[in-house]
């Protein structure tokens, strides 16, 4: 006996315009991305006198590079996802090509950007911890609002940088107007 999965019909979506789609989507990611990064960080210092960057286990870095690498990751692949969805259903003004193949996308463009976020905040804790003395004591207070931040600014980052790329394989749907009908 063979079982049929049947595919999941995406969430009918209001019609709007892609810029307004995109806005309430950032809206829906920042907001708890600061808010859960900046808890996570400030309950994971347990001595919220001083934390370091790469020392102990309250680190800064243990923090802030899984957070740089696997945010975008998530936010890349979920934002095409629900662009491509709304366009499925017309609930843009745009349609996507069909010659687009997109799951090598999405992966292509969500390890990129995972890769090259995780090297840039590696090389920013490297460069100021060599800026600072490897004995400089930060506040960890301060640490996890600097998370919190950054959490936050990937998430505008990432809401718009793949739909930047996503463009190029988006086109205009034909306007109908009631005297064609006619």
């Amino acid at each position: 006996m063979k079982f049929k999965i049947k595919k999941a019909q995406p969430k009918p979506i209001k019609k709007t315009t892609l810029n307004r789609f995109l806005r309430k989507r950032m809206i829906i990611y920042v907001l708890p991305n600061v808010f859960f990064n900046f808890i996570i960080a400030y309950a994971s210092f347990n001595e919220l006198g001083y934390t370091h960057f790469f020392e102990g286990t309250q680190c800064l870095a243990r923090l802030t590079l899984p957070m740089a690498i696997f945010l975008p990751v998530v936010l890349t692949i979920d934002i095409i996802k629900r662009v491509t969805d709304a366009a499925s259903q017309n609930a843009i003004e745009f349609t996507v090509d069909d010659q687009l193949n997109l799951k090598k996308l999405m992966t292509k463009l969500s390890i990129l950007h995972g890769l090259i976020t995780g090297s840039l905040v590696l090389i920013s804790l490297l460069f100021a911890q060599y800026i600072l003395s490897e004995f400089y004591k930060l506040d960890a207070a301060a640490m996890a609002v600097l998370v919190g931040v950054l959490a936050g600014l990937l998430s505008v980052l990432f809401t718009y940088l793949p739909i930047m790329k996503l463009k190029r394989h988006l086109y205009r749907q034909p306007q109908i107007s009631a005297e064609t009908n006619n």
